[in-house]
């Protein structure tokens, strides 16, 4: 008689669930791993749950908080050192390197063992002198490091002092999304586009790091080309006044359109011919890999993981950072080729497919699991 799979338990130890890539991505985690007899939670160290995490809760997914307090708080520690043995796990996954910390001290004296996924970098990055000292101690102690993208795996080489042969990549990953044609047309209804307008735009968080006041310039100069087009920035920020000021001192506010946070904008993205990404920094934008699953091309800045998603002038254009005059330019040229968007669309569609799914992702992390484990 073959006897069952034993259920392998994983704590995801992070900052918080609220709205952001790292956050989808444990949530990916959490609902696929179930499939594999893999049982887990996970403890948010920021005080608060969030919005996903909540939307977990709410489906019988425990996820615990607890408030780090200022400084390194040597508590915490005990903190999870104890919820490690009362829900006797197997793993303690720690996303981002504050986790890392806390949860590698946490986790002495237990059976846990420590995986560690860095999901980006600070812009710019910086040298430290306590890495230099700590993290390749931490590294050796550690089974398993994993980075987003190769650009993020050769940062934590250069900056955290990590070594090349304990970092794997392992890119984020999304389920196949599937617009509604209905709803996509209703919304640009209600915001007021026409219907054979050309609509670019983004998701993202309003923030410095992503370089919106860039796509701002380089929107105006596109609207020299095509005045049909519209610029739909779906998101909220710190950078929100600055960019509606920009749009106010560049006169293009009847062409730039402010939805603020969107909860689910799958079809907000669905309604755009064009998806821009202008970040100064990114590891694995999960916007960006929402549009490739629409087959929708981008233009996007060559930066951190951009160019190991965006294969250039085959899924979409790389242009220089901060260089609004080639980003526009990009968004031109395939403005005017529905053509070249339609095969760009479909490329992107099919390596998203292959190298960006949530199933690709969950087969690759449960590996890594599994091994600490055995």
């Amino acid at each position: 008689m073959t006897q069952p799979v034993k259920s392998l338990r994983v704590l995801h130890l992070t900052f918080n669930m609220g709205i952001g890539g790292t956050e989808q991505v444990i949530k990916q985690l959490v609902l696929g791993m179930a499939e594999e007899n893999v049982a887990s939670e996970i403890l948010c160290i920021d005080g608060y749950i969030g919005p996903v995490g909540e939307a977990l809760q709410k489906i019988g997914v425990p996820v615990h908080q607890c408030q780090r307090k200022q400084g390194f708080d040597w508590s915490l520690t005990q903190t999870i050192r104890k919820r490690l043995r009362i829900g006797q796990f197997d793993v303690i996954h720690c996303h981002q390197y504050t986790p890392w910390v806390y949860g590698w001290l946490g986790a002495l004296g237990t059976n846990a063992k420590v995986v560690f996924t860095e999901h980006g970098r600070f812009h710019p990055d910086k040298y430290r002198r306590k890495a230099r000292l700590i993290n390749p101690i931490l590294a050796r102690f550690t089974p398993a490091i994993v980075a987003i993208s190769e650009a993020t795996k050769k940062a934590l080489i250069e900056y955290e002092y990590l070594p090349a042969d304990k970092i794997q990549v392992i890119y984020n990953g999304i389920k196949p999304l599937n617009k509604d044609n209905e709803a996509v047309a209703g919304i640009r209804e209600r915001l007021g586009i026409p219907t054979d307008a050309f609509v670019v735009g983004t998701v993202s968080r309003l923030d410095p790091v992503k370089n919106q006041s860039m796509m701002l310039k380089a929107f105006k100069l596109f609207l020299q080309k095509r005045p049909d087009s519209y610029l739909l920035m779906v998101g909220d920020g710190p950078d929100k006044d600055l960019l509606v000021n920009l749009v106010d001192e560049y006169e293009i506010g009847t062409r730039v359109i402010f939805t603020g946070f969107i909860d689910v904008p799958l079809n907000y993205l669905g309604a755009m011919d064009l998806f821009l990404l202008s970040s100064h920094t990114e590891g694995t934008s999960m916007t960006l890999l929402e549009s490739m699953s629409l087959q929708i091309p981008a233009v996007a800045t060559e930066v951190g993981g951009n160019p190991e998603i965006i294969s250039q002038n085959v899924t979409g254009r790389l242009t220089k950072p901060g260089d609004e005059t080639s980003f526009a330019n990009a968004m031109a040229e395939l403005a005017e080729s529905s053509q070249l968007r339609n095969d760009m669309g479909e490329k992107a569609s099919e390596k998203f497919a292959e190298k960006f799914s949530a199933k690709v992702m969950k087969q690759h992390y449960f590996a890594v699991y599994a091994n600490q484990k055995y």
